[in-house]
């Protein structure tokens, strides 16, 4: 059915009632391929809250790049991790207002303005009430490997992911960061238990993640530096002859020497997500007993690498994934004082989904960009004065 998109902010109904149908950005699995042909705008039924979920509406959604991988059905179809829906519908960040409670939930009410952190998981997990949920059996990535993500005019999550909007940032400024700032801060303040004086090689500094893992350091009191700028040789392709690894080898040596010359001595902790490019030269330059704290492996995630300097010199390789809500919250609570600012590139219009996920795949966009759904227009939702977010590309 047409959907007109002239009409995606308005909605007919009050806090407290849904109404019947809303526009989403839907992915269907027989035309799974570039995100431009996947993501077509469908007139949806709204879904309703069970126990203790909430139904919020979306104001704006920040894009990533988990719903290109939803789009190519790729290195899996998201429809293995929801076989019960038919349609998915992609956003793993948002900002909006609370519109309707599901049974149970008694902390939020209707007219609430909140974001939402992804990490769901089932209450009757024994490891989400001691343990931690991200161990639980059941847990899964809101807007990825679920439906019912952000690019519609409504989400249904559950209670648990809410999290209050922080008053200093407009729609669009507080729904471009929960993934990859709660995804670095458990990497950094838990998983490492970062230290005054430590001194850290974020790859990716200018990032999506490294933008706020460069700042987590510098209120920590840490050292930090990620610059790579003229080492490229070091980049492990797989597959190298014994000649081109000795070279590689070689340029890798290179840049361990530039680390240290920047922060004083071998790094403490390698902020790592990049995977197969890089991990070999992790494992090598950072300090003996060291850590490398790894979520992702965006070039490749069968790392290969010499595992001598792992073990004679007694360093750390430590996982992490996104961040539980305990850790969001602390989080989000530096975001809301200003001593953390999230970082965005552009704002599109709800008509953008597509495009802005093509530009992904393609690797034309220049930092992070937020959809407007419900607001119509940028700017608004702010409403006490503090500092919002850094606009500014990639780098600059």
């Amino acid at each position: 059915m047409a959907v007109d998109l002239k009409d995606v902010t308005d909605v007919a109904t009050e806090p407290g009632k849904l109404p019947a149908t809303m526009a989403a950005w839907v992915i269907r699995q027989d035309r799974e391929g570039e995100p431009r042909d996947a993501f077509q705008i469908e007139e949806i039924e709204v879904p309703e809250p069970g126990a203790l979920e909430v139904v919020v509406r979306v104001m704006a959604a920040g894009v990533n790049y988990n719903n290109v991988w939803a789009a190519m059905g790729k290195p899996v179809s998201v429809f293995r991790y929801h076989p019960e829906e038919d349609h998915h519908i992609g956003g793993s960040d948002a900002s909006g207002i609370v519109w309707k409670t599901g049974p149970g939930v008694t902390k939020w009410q209707p007219g609430d303005e909140v974001i939402i952190h992804c990490n769901q998981a089932s209450y009757e997990d024994p490891e989400v009430h001691g343990l931690d949920p991200l161990a639980a059996p059941s847990q899964k990535i809101w807007g990825y490997e679920t439906s019912w993500g952000s690019f519609a005019q409504f989400t249904k999550v559950q209670a648990q992911q809410l999290i209050h909007k922080p008053k200093n940032l407009t729609w669009e400024e507080a729904a471009s960061y929960a993934l990859t700032y709660f995804t670095a801060y458990r990497m950094l303040i838990d998983r490492c238990n970062i230290q005054a004086g430590e001194r850290v090689l974020i790859w990716g500094a200018a990032g999506g993640l490294g933008v706020f893992a460069t700042q987590l350091c510098r209120l920590a009191g840490a050292l930090s530096c990620g610059d790579r700028t003229g080492h490229a040789g070091m980049m492990r392709k797989g597959g190298e002859s014994p000649d081109e690894e000795k070279e590689r080898f070689k340029a890798m040596r290179g840049f361990g020497k530039a680390v240290r010359e920047i922060l004083g001595d071998d790094p403490n902790i390698v902020f790592e997500h990049v995977g197969q490019a890089t991990f070999p030269t992790s494992v090598f330059v950072v300090k003996p007993f060291g850590k490398v704290v790894i979520c992702a492996g965006t070039t490749g995630y069968n790392l290969d690498f010499d595992v001598r300097y792992l073990w004679m010199r007694q360093k750390q390789i430590i996982g992490s994934h996104f961040a539980n809500a305990w850790e969001c919250t602390k989080a989000n609570e530096l975001i809301a004082s200003g001593e953390i600012r999230p970082v965005l590139w552009r704002v599109m219009g709800f008509d953008g989904v597509a495009e802005a996920h093509q530009l992904m795949k393609e690797n034309k966009h220049l930092g992070k960009i937020a959809i407007l759904v419900g607001a119509p227009e940028a700017g608004l939702g702010k409403t006490e004065e503090g500092p919002g977010a850094i606009h500014a590309e990639v780098g600059a």
